[in-house]
């Protein structure tokens, strides 16, 4: 097992950061990760977990061993009555993976072409898109714990999942497993009875266009690629880590209040009673598209989206998204969340 040093990170992460990692081990299985753990001299040594570096800010270098999970394969490993399971390595790249079950026949993961990153790093942000979230078809996933280097299975209820959120994403004890747990494999289960999800606006707009209120699972992947290459910027051109801030939820009076002075805004009311606010048309309203601190900037097509125009450092990154939480709380009352992990 080979442990680089010094080893530059502006390929590892999607907004071309310029950084270094003092020391990187590519795992490619998990007899690799317990291997690793056997080793005196990484024992007890910071670890920071990264996958395909789409939901990370680099502020520096970074002193942990960066642990670059690198674990590949792809297969249905049963054909149930109900759905299909389809398992992954944690380092196949997640838009690759749900182009190849559409080619395997199997349906379910169309809504959510396209969304930057691995497989591994799916569950830990409950990726989700065009109303459809990882969870609704998450059936399990293995991973190691690098503390003690015991494998362990989590089914859907163990991992916590919320709104972009999982027990990977908090440290607390007993249950968060935030830096603790690295996901080895992911399995899905594909359900039989597919129907298009066309819940959301943009959707909606190409079925009509088309004519085809019924379409097909290829048809929707096709829609959810067009929608996103129209709106989002291709990190391989214009370094960005996808929305930057997670859509705010709300109380339904909290957003009566909001909308007394702001009768424009952007909102939808979610099956649980609460309301979900457009951080988009927020960060709009408050003049930051297009706007620019140092070499960062807010995308000029969607607002969510935070770019590297080239050369931005993490610090100028984080200094554009503390100015934009503060312009849209004091309007609004709301403190935007980031997505992305810093480091």
């Amino acid at each position: 097992m080979l442990v680089e040093k010094n080893l530059p990170l502006q390929a590892c992460n999607t907004l071309g950061i310029v950084a270094r990692a003092h020391a990187l081990v590519r795992l490619r299985s998990e007899s690799d990760v317990q291997a690793l753990l056997t080793v005196p001299q990484w024992r007890g040594h910071p670890m920071m977990i990264l996958g395909g570096g789409s939901n990370i800010v680099l502020t520096g270098d970074v002193r942990a061993l960066v642990l670059k999970v690198e674990i590949p394969g792809r297969r249905v490993l049963q054909d149930s009555p109900r759905a299909w399971i389809v398992e992954a390595g944690a380092g196949e790249n997640w838009h690759d993976f749900v182009a190849w079950t559409l080619q395997q026949g199997l349906p379910g993961l169309e809504n959510l072409a396209l969304i930057p990153g691995t497989v591994g790093a799916a569950p830990v942000q409950n990726i989700g898109a065009y109303g459809v979230e990882l969870q609704d078809r998450f059936l399990e996933l293995d991973a190691v714990d690098l503390e003690t280097g015991q494998s362990f299975t989590l089914d859907a209820a163990r991992c916590g999942f919320g709104y972009r959120d999982s027990v990977f994403k908090h440290a607390s004890r007993p249950l968060g497993l935030a830096g603790r747990a690295l996901i080895t494999r992911v399995r899905l289960a594909l359900p039989k009875r597919w129907r298009p999800e066309l819940g959301y606006a943009d959707l909606e707009r190409r079925a009509l266009v088309h004519g085809d209120a019924e379409p097909t699972a290829q048809q929707v992947f096709d829609w959810v690629c067009e929608i996103r290459r129209a709106k989002l910027p291709d990190p391989r051109i214009l370094g960005n880590a996808g929305s930057f801030f997670k859509n705010p939820t709300v109380t339904p009076e909290q957003c009566a209040d909001i909308i007394a002075r702001d009768p424009r805004l952007v909102h939808y009311r979610l099956a649980d009673g609460t309301v979900k606010l457009a951080a988009a048309w927020m960060i709009e309203a408050c003049g930051w598209k297009g706007k620019m601190v140092g070499q960062a900037g807010v995308f000029e097509r969607q607002a969510l989206v935070l770019v590297n125009h080239g050369g931005a450092t993490g610090g100028e990154v984080m200094t554009l998204a503390r100015a934009i939480q503060t312009s849209v709380y004091e309007r609004f009352g709301i403190l935007l969340e980031p997505e992305p992990v810093v480091v």
